[in-house]
C-alpha cells in the first residue's frame, strides 16, 4: 500500500527503470538496497530536474511493489496537508519527505519531521529526505533537527551530461511505445532548453501528436509539430 496525503498523486513513470543513473548510480543503488545495513535516512540533494522528486517516489513504488506501504509528502504542497499528517507514519517501513527546505524554517514541521525521525528509527524503519540543499545547507527551526539529518547518508545528484540526457528520452520515449532515434534526441538538446522537465514535456506533446497523425518521431515531424527551425 502507498500513502499520499489528500489530493496528492505521484507519477506512474517514476520507477527506477525509468531513471538513467550516469553519475548518481550510487545513490540509486542505496535507495534500492534491501540489505538490513543499510541507511536508516538519506539525504538527496542537487539542483532542478537532478531527479530528487523521481528517485523518492521511486522508493515508494519499490516498496508497494514488494507489498510494503509507503507514505510520500512533497512540501512543496504542504497547503494540502498539516504537520500533523506524519502522526502515525513511524510505524511505516518507508517515508519520504520530497522538498524538505520549504519546512526547514517551520517550528511545526520540525517538531512533527522530528518525531517522525525518532520513530522511525525505533521502528526500524526508512526516511528519505530531498532538497536543493544538504542537510546543513539550511536553517533549522529546530538546530537538533538538522544534527540528525546531517548525521545521515547525504548524497547529491548530479546533473546529466548530454549523452544521459539523450538516454532519458529515448528511455521514456521506449516506456511509452514510442521509437526516439538518437538524431531527433539531439535535435531537441540543441533546439530546447536542456532542462529535463521541458524536454520530458515536450516530449508528452510528440506522443499526443504521433499518435494522432500516426507519424514517427523525425526530425522534419518535430519542425513541424513544434515550430522549430
Amino acid at each position: 500500500m502507498q500513502q499520499l496525503p489528500l489530493g496528492v498523486r505521484w507519477r506512474d513513470s517514476s520507477v527506477f527503470a525509468a531513471f538513467v543513473r550516469g553519475p548518481n548510480a550510487l545513490a540509486v543503488d542505496a535507495l534500492e538496497s534491501r540489505d538490513p545495513q543499510r541507511a536508516a535516512c538519506i539525504w538527496l540533494w542537487g539542483g532542478v530536474a537532478t531527479g530528487k522528486s523521481h528517485l523518492l517516489q521511486a522508493a515508494c513504488a519499490l516498496a508497494g511493489d514488494l507489498g510494503e506501504p509507503a507514505a510520500y509528502f512533497p512540501m512543496r504542497e504542504r497547503a494540502q496537508f498539516a504537520p500533523d499528517s506524519l502522526a502515525g507514519c513511524e510505524q511505516l517501513p518507508l517515508v519520504c519527505l520530497d522538498d524538505v527546505a520549504q519546512i526547514a524554517g517551520d517550528a511545526a514541521w520540525n517538531r512533527a519531521l522530528f518525531n517522525l525521525y525518532n520513530g522511525l528509527m525505533e521502528h526500524q524503519g526508512r526516511l528519505l529526505l530531498a532538497a536543493e540543499q544538504p542537510p546543513s545547507g539550511l536553517a533549522w527551526a529546530l538546530p537538533d533537527l538538522g544534527s540528525r539529518m546531517a548525521a545521515g547518508l547525504v548524497m547529491q545528484l548530479r546533473a546529466l551530461d548530454e549523452r544521459g540526457q539523450v538516454d532519458v528520452l529515448r528511455l521514456r520515449a521506449r516506456r511509452r511505445g514510442l521509437e526516439l532515434p538518437e538524431e531527433t534526441a539531439h535535435y531537441l538538446l540543441r533546439r530546447f532548453p536542456r532542462d529535463l522537465r521541458t524536454l520530458c514535456g515536450l516530449l508528452d506533446t510528440l506522443d499526443a501528436a504521433s499518435l494522432a497523425s500516426q507519424r514517427r518521431l523525425t526530425v522534419p515531424f518535430i519542425k513541424e509539430i513544434l515550430g522549430s527551425g
